[in-house]
């Protein structure tokens, strides 16, 4: 599928915000600590900046509000009042943080576990999704839970030892959780590359009986939505580069700063390797992200010859 970069930008931007707003839900850090203020503000600034980011790819995002409706039924309208509704807890913990310096336990933790539900609903838009084979797995919404966990326990390691906090004692669950949703993505591919496609041109068709079915012709000649949206595709060997260069820029150098951190203890060289950290690890992410829509492909362009 092609793969849009408002659809990246917030899968990845919102990911990194949710996981560091439930981490500084869980109350570990001092709240009256100026980088744990900031910290507040930037997982708010992190979430909403992704939100606008996703209605890029609307047709008409001043209609964005119709989708909330459909929440019965709709993993996408789930997300969105999962997502409308997380804010009310989040801006009472930042409020408390960030005006009060203290932390309101009911309310972090009721941040925390909205968090991660949000996420879910957003995995599940791509899992539940029985048309395109590659996203339809328990494997999704593990890898999307596991790689926001990881990115805001990154950022929370930075906030620790700013603050001078527990960044050592941080580091090691970020190191953990960076490791397992690497783990989990592996899986994934692995799945993916080995995985017999269950919608093909015979069963599309329903011809399979007589034979092998090959297009004569397309059914249009000119681009359409379809075609532009479902019809992208990636060479598979440069799809397995990019997933090796994600895995060594956003997981290996990750584990190898925070172990320097470790190393370092609390200080300016420690600061340094967490930020770098999670810039490296952003990077891999967004690359994971590229080839989540770029290697996936959608059961209709078995019409298109696709």
């Amino acid at each position: 599928m092609h793969p849009a970069p408002s659809v990246i930008i917030f899968t990845t931007m919102s990911g990194l915000g949710y996981g560091l707003a439930a981490v500084l839900g869980l109350g570990l850090l001092d709240p009256s600590a100026v980088a744990v203020r900031a910290a507040h503000v930037l997982a708010l600034m992190l979430i909403a900046g992704g939100l606008l980011a996703s209605t890029r790819h609307l047709g008409n995002p001043q209609r964005a509000w119709r989708a909330l409706s459909q929440w019965r039924s709709s993993w996408l309208s789930r997300e969105g009042v999962m997502a409308l509704a997380t804010f009310v807890p989040l801006t009472i913990s930042a409020w408390m943080s960030v005006i009060e310096g203290r932390h309101v336990p009911l309310a972090g933790w009721i941040s925390t576990a909205m968090c991660a539900a949000t996420v879910y609903c957003t995995a599940m838009i791509y899992a539940s999704l029985r048309s395109i084979q590659a996203w339809n797995t328990p494997l999704t919404p593990l890898c999307y839970l596991l790689f926001a966990t990881a990115g805001g326990l990154l950022l929370a390691t930075v906030v620790a030892f700013a603050s001078g906090g527990p960044g050592s004692l941080l580091s090691v669950p970020a190191l953990l959780a960076v490791v397992g949703a690497w783990v989990a993505k592996q899986a994934w591919w692995t799945r993916l590359r080995t995985l017999a496609p269950i919608s093909t041109p015979e069963t599309a068709t329903g011809l399979g009986h007589i034979g092998r079915v090959r297009l004569f012709e397309r059914p249009h000649v000119n681009e359409n939505y379809l075609t532009r949206e479902m019809g992208f595709k990636v060479a598979r060997k440069h799809a397995v580069k990019l997933s090796k260069l994600a895995v060594l820029v956003g997981g290996a150098l990750p584990v190898l700063l925070l172990l320097a951190a470790l190393l370092a203890g609390n200080g300016g060289l420690a600061i340094i390797a967490a930020v770098l950290a999670v810039l490296f690890y952003a990077v891999g992410l967004v690359t994971e992200r590229w080839l989540f829509f770029a290697e996936a492909r959608h059961a209709v362009m078995n019409y298109y010859g696709g």
